[in-house]
């Protein structure tokens, strides 16, 4: 089942992060988060955006969030978009459920356009992302350093249908 993040998911998103932050280049942190660091973002987030996990009744497997593309104000409709599956998990839909779930909130709280990005090479991401109408719009190339590598950045996009703003002002 997909329903909103709340402070009680804290360590279960924690040991799904954590296992990409350590294991992979997907993301660019570099060390664990904590439990309360994790559940400050989740607050944080969840003021102005949705933070969604899916949750099999026992365990949470994955979660996706939105959270602001920039800080000055023209971007107020725009948004950054996030998702993880427990890294077991995956290949499962979860994220394509998740990633949709997250997609058709924005839309309805009016965000117009959503962006992803990832950290190259990512062909599952990649994958995701155009199946779910995005497309990508920038590659940049060794943005990133983890793990003693650079690392390039590709930036997908996708126009979300019906979000047109109540005051453009």
């Amino acid at each position: 089942m997909i329903r909103p993040a709340t402070m009680a998911d804290a360590a279960a998103i924690c040991g799904i992060y954590n296992h990409y932050v350590l294991n992979t280049v997907i993301t660019f942190e570099e060390q664990p988060v904590g439990e309360s660091e994790m559940a400050s973002r989740i607050t944080e987030t969840t003021a102005a955006f949705p933070w969604l996990v899916w949750d099999d009744g026992t365990h949470v497997l994955g979660y996706a969030y939105a959270t602001k593309w920039r800080v000055r104000s023209a971007y107020r409709f725009s948004c950054e978009t996030t998702v993880y599956a427990q890294h077991d998990q995956t290949g499962r839909g979860l994220g394509t459920q998740l990633y949709t779930r997250l997609l058709e909130r924005l839309s309805e709280i009016g965000i117009h356009v959503a962006i992803g990005g990832l950290a190259l090479p990512n062909a599952a991401s990649q994958k995701l992302h155009e199946r779910l109408g995005f497309k990508q719009v920038a590659h940049f190339e060794q943005v990133g350093w983890k793990f003693g590598r650079w690392v390039d950045v590709a930036y997908y996009e996708r126009i979300l249908a019906g979000a047109v703003p109540t005051n453009p002002n």
